[in-house]
């Protein structure tokens, strides 16, 4: 790897960058930290593909990283043969500032290296593009987002034939072509109008919005609750000025609901999102405008999905009037339990159902799946994983699966995507709130009812951000003394055994006593003596370490406080 800084004079010298870009680099040159940030190494290509802060620089989303990841994903369908590169790409985007523009940069370079590119006409939801890849038997797609980051961030999400995230194989090839592509003379690429012109390059739009709708609300089970409710169920919705705006909507009025109320200033798309410090469904301070919307129509529901409404958050009024966050563990505790019990109520319950979580998801998902005769399978975080058991359940033939989900509020449900979808998830929330609403019970009653029922469960998830240069070598010298000088205890709790996920080894007292059903990935897992996990992981897209503490306890307060009590040492992991 060349010295930073004789790459940012490689740069600013080359003649492919306009006016602007070479002035941006030239208002940096006194700089030496930001040139080291900027050109130190490239953007990292993974099983999610890049996402970076958008500004001109090797380490950095701007025209020429895309078109060099687009290049290296080209030499890989071109590689599966011409079949593959006659399939071709389906591309996507998001309402992000350049997403379009990125996006016609990737048509016109598959189109440019013979791959065929069929692109939306306008934004669309990421799991549309999942949708869209299947749909069509495309080879390959990519999605032009940074789903819920701050606005200053771009990305490119890169998906295979099966409609799921890239598998590590691919990936792998992805990144090491990158290495051997120059980022400025290494690209092949026709221009877009010319593209679309001769064929190459084709739009899709209203046709494959019904195709997915249709798949969307064959995932109803229960229409006639929603139905029933119509005249008096109201509904908040926030698309947070993303691509959530027309579908999710649509998918509700058809499902039956009459009263809903997208908040009309975030129902315009806009990369800068004017009206939230963040547009993240996580965070309850993105649902001020949907609250007072709530209040104003006395709505006891608000739904909100990210930029890309690939992920959902829910706000539920409670007996003190004030709206309260459902988690993402929570949600998805509440659509497993609805769907299993609206399933065997209206006779559709499939043979050898199954359900699927990420090993950080509440343990509550188990116990309310295996409640109702659901075998329950875990993978690690992320959807990929979740969708590579989802087709081995169907190339086996062995369980069909009614839903997979994970706590960071990402729900799938359907054999037509394999990826985290807030508009189907949004329809089921809708008619999950209907059969609550028609019993006199709101979401966050139900899922009392539902503590009551199964038992106390509490998570905390945190983030130990760990920016910088310096950022990866924390994270792995903090992964690595965890991994050698495990803790005996966590905050005055024994720990009784450590998962180790990447080899696979489970240990009690130092000692090897079994194996993990998963292993391969960075992930240490504390089995607690009160019950509770501790888990630490590296976050595989962003610089931080991810913590989970997942808790049980004989009642409310209990429950919070034995979470409650490890928070410090996780917080203490990061000084």
């Amino acid at each position: 790897m060349s010295n930073y800084k004789e790459t940012y004079a490689s740069w600013l010298n080359s003649p492919a960058l306009n006016e602007d870009e070479r002035a941006e680099l030239l208002s940096i040159a006194g700089d030496d930290a930001e040139i080291e940030s900027r050109f130190f190494a490239p953007l990292e290509f993974g099983t999610a593909g890049l996402r970076g802060v958008m500004a001109v620089g090797l380490r950095r989303m701007n025209r020429f990283v895309v078109c060099h990841a687009t290049q290296a994903l080209a030499e890989l369908i071109k590689a599966e043969g011409e079949a593959a590169c006659a399939a071709g790409v389906v591309i996507c985007y998001d309402c992000r500032h350049h997403s379009e523009e990125f996006a016609r940069l990737v048509a016109g370079v598959m189109a440019g290296n013979g791959v065929r590119a069929k692109i939306f006409d306008a934004m669309r939801p990421t799991p549309e593009l999942s949708f869209a890849i299947r749909h069509y038997g495309a080879t390959a797609g990519v999605n032009v987002t940074s789903s819920h980051n701050p606005k200053e961030y771009n990305g490119y999400k890169v998906y295979w034939s099966d409609g799921a995230q890239l598998p590590p194989e691919h990936a792998a090839t992805v990144a090491a072509q990158m290495e051997q592509i120059d980022v400025f003379t290494g690209i092949v690429k026709k221009d877009f109008d010319a593209a679309l012109r001769d064929g190459d390059v084709s739009f899709i739009g209203a046709e494959t919005d019904e195709a997915f709708l249709e798949n969307v609300l064959g995932q109803a089970i229960d229409r006639d609750a929603v139905t029933r409710m119509a005249d008096t169920l109201k509904i908040v919705y926030t698309p947070f000025h993303g691509a959530g705006r027309v579908l999710v909507p649509e998918a509700l009025r058809r499902l039956g609901v009459k009263h809903l109320f997208p908040v009309p200033e975030q129902m315009i798309p806009d990369g800068d999102f004017p009206t939230v410090k963040s547009p993240n469904p996580e965070e309850p301070a993105g649902f001020a405008l949907a609250i007072a919307l709530a209040k104003q129509e006395d709505s006891d529901l608000i739904i909100g999905t990210d930029p890309d409404s690939d992920r959902i958050g829910t706000m539920v009024r409670g007996a003190d009037g004030e709206y309260h966050s459902i988690s993402g563990n929570q949600l998805g505790v509440l659509l497993l339990h609805y769907i299993i019990g609206a399933r065997k109520r209206r006779g559709t319950m499939p043979k050898n159902p199954a359900a699927i979580k990420t090993i950080v998801t509440t343990e509550m998902a188990r116990v309310v799946a295996e409640a109702g005769g659901v075998h329950m399978d875990q993978t690690f975080t992320g959807f990929k994983f979740m969708a590579e058991k989802v087709g081995e359940y169907e190339r086996g033939g062995t369980y069909n699966y009614l839903m997979a989900y994970e706590e960071s509020y990402g729900y799938m449900m359907g054999s037509y995507v394999r990826d985290k979808d807030a508009v189907t998830a949004s329809m089921m929330v809708a008619e999950m709130a209907a059969h609550y609403f028609e019993r006199g019970m709101t979401l966050l009653d139900a899922l009392n009812s539902l503590f009551e029922t199964y038992g106390y469960f509490a998570e905390h998830t945190l983030n130990l951000i760990m920016p910088g240069m310096d950022g990866l070598a924390k994270m792995q010298a903090l992964m690595k003394d965890l991994r050698e000088n495990p803790p005996a205890e966590i905050s005055g709790e024994p720990v009784l055994r450590l998962r180790d996920y990447l080899t696979g080894q489970i240990t009690a007292n130092g000692a090897a006593v079994e194996q993990t059903e998963i292993s391969g990935m960075d992930v240490l897992y504390f089995e607690m003596g009160d019950g509770a996990s501790f888990i630490v992981r590296p976050s595989g897209t962003e610089p931080k370490i991810k913590v989970y503490i997942l808790a049980r306890g004989t009642d409310s307060v209990s429950c919070n406080a034995n979470a409650d009590r490890y928070v410090s040492f996780a917080q203490s992991l990061a000084e």
